[in-house]
């Protein structure tokens, strides 16, 4: 199983669940994309075991991954202040891979039904989500 997150700006969403992933799925490949090169080392740094930057990375990861995992810009081009370009959006939307995203509502994106919940809480759902994916369902 190949978990791809993908992050920007300082990576703090993708470093989080990289940490997450490692502890949760022990058996998983968790590979990591930035759009910059502060995010890809911050995921890195978090357990990634691997990580490369930039719109190839993306395209390239997004056809090798069973899941996507990242903040929800990273379905929407120019999202994370420009980071995310239109064909990093549209690889991770046709990825044949099942997509996790994390409702972040910032640069000008708000996700309606979403309650002002903090980014923990949100981590969490996204790990339960996954679980189910793998063949793990936890109940809730």
């Amino acid at each position: 199983m190949t978990i791809l997150v993908i992050d920007g700006q300082g990576g703090a969403i993708g470093s989080q669940m990289v940490k997450r992933l490692t502890t949760e799925f022990p058996e998983a490949r968790i590979i990591a994309a930035g759009t910059n090169s502060i995010a890809t080392a911050s995921m890195l740094k978090s357990g990634a075991v691997q990580a490369a930057t930039g719109e190839n990375a993306v395209l390239t990861c997004s056809k090798l991954a069973d899941i996507i995992v990242g903040p929800i810009g990273i379905v929407l081009a120019d999202a994370l202040m420009g980071e995310v370009t239109p064909k990093m959006a549209k690889a991770v939307g046709r990825a044949k891979a099942s997509r996790v995203l994390i409702p972040v509502s910032k640069c000008d994106t708000l996700v309606a039904g979403v309650p002002g919940v903090s980014m923990s809480v949100l981590i969490e759902d996204a790990i339960v989500k996954i679980r189910s994916l793998i063949g793990n369902p936890v109940e809730v």
